[in-house]
């Protein structure tokens, strides 16, 4: 399956790009972060990374579809 990630902060410069297609046989948002961490194994030294589906966080276990709008967000720091 074809997925439209939006990435955001070190994702985007990770994946190269603010929107990235992703191509995996995996079908869940779990799968999707291990697909993404064997494939880009910077993705490995992130302390979190959060997916949102369709503007709502996402767990694990939810199963995603090629239309979902699929966010990468990476933890971030301020001050």
């Amino acid at each position: 399956m074809k997925y439209s990630l939006k990435t955001f902060g070190i994702t985007r410069d990770i994946l190269g790009g603010k929107e990235v297609i992703f191509e995996m046989d995996g079908e869940k948002v779990g799968e999707l972060k291990l697909e993404l961490m064997a494939r880009f194994p910077e993705m490995k030294s992130l302390n979190s990374l959060l997916v949102a589906v369709n503007n709502a966080y996402a767990k694990d276990d939810m199963v995603i579809k090629e239309k979902d709008e699929i966010a990468l967000i990476p933890p971030v720091s301020g001050g």
